[in-house]
């Protein structure tokens, strides 16, 4: 059971680039949550996967010298959903209806969250760099954090000089 939720389900298992299908199928997942329950239950969806996470991580991985393998996924899962709880967040403030969630905002929120997942600046590498199961969950979601704050400024950025 440990290694089915590891891999997600099998995404973990998609090549080339498994951590890029794992977000994919991360995002498609997140936009469902959000049309069924919006931000409130794609955030309580986060926190249940991120629990799992650590807990099916742990478990898969013991014994394991590096514990980082490429088809374990629910970690890229966890910092998608992170990062798309921005501009779900967001667009539940505005009122908007749960069925809308424009593509700017996950497509954003993918794409940093990837930039991030790879390029894993300051606390992400050092979360990386634990080699442990606790660290192969932990770089993810700062990554999921840095992209949706990088969401939203990017809204921001774009929106405020509309409305002058």
């Amino acid at each position: 059971m440990e290694r089915l939720l590891c891999i997600w389900f099998g995404a973990g298992l998609l090549r080339p680039a498994p951590g890029t299908w794992g977000s994919a199928v991360a995002v498609a997942l997140g936009l469902q949550l959000h049309r069924i329950g919006h931000f409130p239950l794609l955030a309580v969806a986060t926190i249940a996967v991120t629990a799992t996470g650590f807990w099916a991580v742990a478990r898969h991985t013991k014994g394991m010298t590096d514990p980082d393998r490429s088809e374990i996924v629910i970690d890229e899962v966890a910092g998608q959903w992170i990062a798309l709880l921005f501009p779900s967040f967001g667009f539940w403030m505005m009122g908007l209806p749960t069925d809308s969630f424009p593509y700017p905002g996950w497509v954003a929120a993918f794409l940093f969250f990837r930039l991030f997942d790879i390029w894993k600046p300051g606390v992400i590498g050092r979360a990386d760099r634990r080699h442990d199961a606790k660290g192969v969950m932990m770089d993810d979601l700062w990554a999921g954090l840095f992209a949706g704050i990088a969401t939203m400024i990017a809204a921001a950025a774009f929106h405020i000089p509309m409305m002058l």
